[in-house]
């Protein structure tokens, strides 16, 4: 782990690289870009093989999620990069004539990335592409309850980047992250839970440093009656049960209408042995828990409702069912905590508006997803519902499309990424109003005089 004296020698270097100037050119940016695609291409089998150790993903699921993932915003950063970096010309108001008016996108400077464990590969990397993309540094901070995708990390970035320009520290995050962050960076990355989000904005605060908290909460379904059955229910235990439920956007609870409840149920169950057979714990297809803490938080939830579907566990393989939990109580913990775990309560509503009351009682969640053939039904749940993003008749897939943003509200995050999203957040827009002396007007010059009517007339 690195040490006091380290952190600041790094710190240090990394200022004295981006005080050069080096990061600044386009065609420095796109060729690091290029750089980390090739390498990630290069380590494609390792970082597959990691993903299975730390969390038993399937080498489809974690390249999918993970590798793929990333090639594809490579490629669409690498289109647009230079279109994105050129000044943007606004208007300029009549009263700064003869003037012309630009706002040109710089680097922030120094960044800070740290990821989670849930997708450790994808949420480090994908983030330091906005910031490469920015003209930027950046010092990586992967999960250490991930420790082969942090040691295979630490290898690829090390071998990459010059670690004046792009480094990675491994380590205890509850010691790491404070020694990091006691040194001014110009943006602080997190992805991460509620609780340590919060731990991350406090030791912001002293430097002033802006941060990015990429966070989660209980993102619900809704299934009204006027639904496919079939269809909803593969893409509801697909989105909730893919990476065993471990994904900060996955389908927390689901709000079903009463009349449609049992069939619905049912094609729940269906889907569930369709994609993971009987015993879902011999499928290779079946994610596991990242570790015994968090196997053991999940299966207490396995208590707070009657077992529908699922429910066996096997602490010693970290593994939990696919499980549906009815006849859940609103008070209980696994209705007011985010589950992360594949365990899915399915409760019951009459009207739609008891449904949007409902979800309105909990923290704006990160996701929301819709599940109608009925407009009116959607245009109601994203008219009145504050979330991050979110999908109709379908789950999780609104993170594939770059351009869009994704990023939480209020207590599932702030600041959005992805595309040109991660550009702009890495970057400040720098605004700049150029005037001509060809001809100077006197009108704002004293002695005023009579000015004021003509001031009006041209404000």
């Amino acid at each position: 782990m690195i040490s006091n004296t380290q952190a600041g020698e790094l710190y240090e270097a990394q200022k004295a690289y981006f005080d050069s100037g080096a990061t600044l050119p386009y065609n420095f940016r796109k060729a690091q870009l290029k750089r980390l695609k090739k390498a990630i291409e290069q380590y494609e089998t390792r970082i597959l093989d990691a993903l299975h150790q730390d969390l038993h993903k399937h080498p489809m699921e974690a390249y999918s999620s993970e590798v793929g993932f990333l090639y594809e915003e490579i490629s669409f950063i690498l289109e647009h990069l230079k279109e994105w970096m050129q000044p943007e010309v606004v208007t300029s108001p009549l009263v700064t004539y003869p003037s012309s008016s630009r706002v040109y996108r710089e680097p922030l400077g120094l960044t800070l990335i740290i990821a989670p464990w849930n997708y450790p590969f994808m949420l480090l990397i994908s983030p330091l592409l906005g910031a490469i993309a920015g003209g930027n540094c950046a010092i990586l901070k992967p999960s250490e309850l991930a420790p082969a995708t942090s040691a295979l990390l630490t290898a690829l970035i090390k071998e990459t980047f010059d670690p004046a320009y792009i480094a990675i520290v491994e380590g205890d995050g509850g010691v790491v992250i404070p020694m990091l962050m006691s040194y001014r960076f110009d943006h602080v990355f997190f992805t991460g839970s509620i609780p340590v989000g919060k731990k991350i904005m406090e030791m912001a605060v002293p430097h002033l440093t802006p941060v990015t908290l990429e966070l989660g909460g209980k993102s619900p379904c809704v299934v009204d009656e006027k639904v496919n059955v079939t269809v909803a229910a593969k893409r509801i235990a697909w989105g909730k049960f893919w990476n065993a439920g471990q994904t900060c956007v996955a389908p927390d609870y689901i709000l079903v209408h009463e009349n449609v409840q049992a069939a619905f149920t049912d094609a729940l169950k269906q889907a569930i042995r369709e994609f993971f057979g009987d015993d879902p714990a011999a499928s290779a297809d079946y994610a596991r828990m990242i570790n015994e803490k968090r196997f053991d938080v999940v299966a207490k939830y396995l208590e707070q409702g009657h077992i529908a579907h699922g429910g066996q566990t096997d602490r010693n393989s970290k593994y939990i069912a696919p499980t549906l939990l009815t006849d859940v109580e609103w008070d209980a913990p696994v209705m007011q905590e985010e589950i992360f775990g594949p365990v899915l309560p399915i409760l019951p509503y009459k009207t739609l508006d008891q449904a949007i009351a409902a979800i309105r009682k909990l923290p704006y969640p990160l996701a929301l997803y819709v599940f109608t053939k009925s407009k009116k039904t959607e245009r109601a749940l994203i008219e009145q519902v504050r979330f991050g993003g979110g999908c109709i008749n379908n789950a999780l897939v609104h993170l594939t499309n770059p351009e869009m943003p994704f990023g939480g509200t209020g207590y599932s995050g702030m600041g959005q990424y992805h595309g040109r999203y991660s550009f702009e957040t890495f970057t400040h827009p720098k605004s700049v109003l150029k005037t001509g002396t060809w001809l100077d007007v006197p009108t704002k010059y004293p002695p005023f005089k009579n000015k004021l009517k003509l001031l009006k007339k041209i404000m």
